[in-house]
């Protein structure tokens, strides 16, 4: 229903992709480039990620691991990917479901939004965090797992 309709307004939607996979492709961390097949073939996300991801970048600034200059790049590339390639889905229509999973499984309810709009949407779940996977795979959410 609601994910047809999402294929038809931006293209096939194969995978729902989490902020560490995102964050991994923007940072261009080990791995990367297979991030970018997937972002090519169509992927859903929930608003959070855009929080998430830069929240990420914030992190590496104040560690003084990149540069304000960098930062600002990859908040720009962050926007731009986030703008062509994945589509937003509101959280607050998967807080209920990420609620009881996080309940269930004992992850975050951040966490748990990604594998909601998973199971929501009978998709598989690109991530790079491995208890997060854990608790996907409890939920019958198959992941893809980014090491």
């Amino acid at each position: 229903m609601r994910v047809e309709l999402l294929r038809g307004l931006r293209g096939r939607i194969v995978i729902v992709i989490d902020a560490s996979a995102l964050a991994k492709f923007i940072l261009k961390e080990e791995g990367w480039e297979r991030i970018a097949d997937f972002l090519r073939a169509g992927t859903i996300s929930v608003d959070h990620i855009v929080k998430e991801v830069a929240n990420v970048i914030w992190r590496r600034l104040m560690r003084k691991e990149i540069s304000l200059e960098d930062a600002r790049r990859m908040f720009e590339a962050m926007r731009e990917v986030i703008g062509k390639a994945v589509v937003i889905e509101d959280e607050m229509d998967y807080i209920d479901d990420a609620f009881e999973i996080s309940i269930r499984r004992g992850v975050t309810v951040y966490d748990s939004l990604y594998i909601a709009l998973s199971g929501n949407m009978k998709l598989k779940l690109l991530t790079a965090d491995e208890v997060q996977a854990q608790a996907a795979s409890a939920e019958e959410v198959h992941t893809i797992i980014l090491r």
